[in-house]
């Protein structure tokens, strides 16, 4: 990125007066990120489709990032590779699309459980302009039935982070099979773990709401019908393109908090339930116990982390609703909450319950940023990798917001665990202060 490309700018609030932060002021910055790309979403996308496959078309670099990442054992077989573009591809000494078609077929004969390939581009496949949809397209047709082959990209030119389960996400919604005329569904939409979704079906079928589907289904033949008395509701926040392919096909959003923390749980199941007819007694009766737990687990770190100052570094999206989790539930002050892109309708309920005067950011320059911070004086900083040693180096206690994605922090069950990912590192330099 061009460093410095353009001034911060300010922008004001307008209009209403409400409390919370659903017009809040917000500085934009357009200048150097300090990001991974959106590769690296597939070490949480190739553990939740278990008969896909992510060949990442892209050069050595990509392939070290992801091994990286993964921190893969010698004796495991993920469900991911790289196919290395060389030399001779970027030369154009090698007709690239013959020797994609060679890496897919050896791949097929040595993985025949595979039942869903993705293409995923990177930056040298961007800069080769490599048509991998066009490629997807022949070799899908090829492999029918018994493979579907699709691409996305997850190039760091194109797509941050997280960025990636979104681009994932939105090539199979046109895919996903016609719902019968009439058939009401509530389709939850985000990667969560196994165990997470497992509590989520059981809190919506105490509901008494049994026509429930995920996205993405654990294997290839089960992702969900979709239709316009479709249903759906995120539990991520970054996925807009996947958010707008769904509504393209008729389906209708259900606006609710992120199921963040005990009360960003209970605020998801409340929208589900104002949406689907739940009265409000049968929602207090399911909630009770789980939402009990979740308060008792979440109170074992609040002398920890109460009045403390926090400042949250653009990285993953997911700062909004951590932010306001953090602010509400364990009573930490907010100096700053940085995001890549701030989606105001996917967040305006998380928004409303932040407090009022949050310094929100959008985008980044990442040299303004740590100034801000630096200055700012925070107890804890929520930052990428990059940034983390250098920053500890100075003193400054940090927590790698990497952790938030990896970590299954949704729903009732996790809220405690949610809480202890915050208190660790301060828990840490006390110790070390000793």
């Amino acid at each position: 990125m061009i460093r410095g490309q353009l001034d911060s700018l300010a922008i004001p609030a307008q209009g209403s007066t409400k409390a919370g932060c659903t017009t809040p002021p917000v500085l934009r910055e357009r200048g150097q990120r300090e990001v991974f790309c959106g590769l690296t979403g597939i070490m949480w996308l190739h553990r939740k489709i278990q008969d896909a496959f992510f060949l990442i078309v892209g050069s050595r670099t990509c392939a070290h990032l992801m091994q990286s990442a993964a921190g893969v054992m010698i004796f495991a077989e993920p469900r991911f590779a790289t196919a290395i573009i060389d030399d001779r591809d970027l030369a154009g000494l090698a007709d690239a699309n013959e020797e994609l078609d060679r890496v897919v077929m050896r791949l097929l004969e040595r993985r025949p459980d595979i039942r869903l390939l993705f293409l995923v581009g990177s930056c040298p496949s961007e800069v080769i302009k490599l048509d991998l949809s066009r490629a997807a397209r022949r070799l899908s047709e090829q492999m029918h039935p018994a493979v579907r082959v699709l691409n996305y990209s997850g190039s760091g030119i194109e797509t941050t982070f997280t960025q990636g389960e979104d681009a994932c996400l939105a090539a199979l919604v046109p895919t996903l099979p016609e719902a019968p005329a009439g058939e009401a569904s509530l389709m939850v939409v985000g990667v969560l773990a196994d165990a997470v979704e497992d509590q989520f079906r059981r809190l919506l079928a105490a509901m008494g709401i049994e026509k429930v589907t995920f996205l993405p289904a654990r294997r290839a033949h089960e992702m969900p019908a979709l239709g316009p008395s479709t249903r759906y509701i995120l539990v991520q926040p970054f996925l807009t393109d996947t958010a707008m392919k769904l509504e393209q096909r008729g389906a209708k959003r259900i606006e609710a908090p992120f199921p963040l923390g005990a009360h960003g749980m209970f605020g998801w199941l409340e929208a589900v339930a104002k949406s689907h007819g739940v009265s409000p007694l049968t929602l207090e009766n399911v909630t009770r116990a789980p939402m009990e737990r979740a308060n008792r687990a979440v109170s074992r770190y609040r002398d920890t982390l109460a009045g403390r100052r926090i400042f949250f570094f653009t990285d993953s999206q997911l700062e909004i609703p951590i932010a306001r989790f953090l602010a509400n539930e364990l009573g930490m002050n907010l100096i700053e909450v940085g995001t890549p892109y701030l989606h105001r309708q996917h967040l305006a309920a998380d928004l409303a319950l932040l407090p009022e005067g949050t310094q929100l950011s959008e985008g980044q320059d990442v040299d303004r940023q740590l100034d801000r911070c630096r200055k700012s004086d925070p107890d804890l900083v929520v930052c990428g990798l990059g940034l983390a040693n250098p920053l500890e180096a100075e003193g400054i206690t940090t927590k790698w917001a990497i952790e938030l994605v990896f970590t299954p922090i949704q729903g009732f069950e996790q809220a405690g665990d949610l809480a202890e990912l915050f208190a660790r590192p301060l828990v840490r330099r006390a110790r070390l202060e000793m």
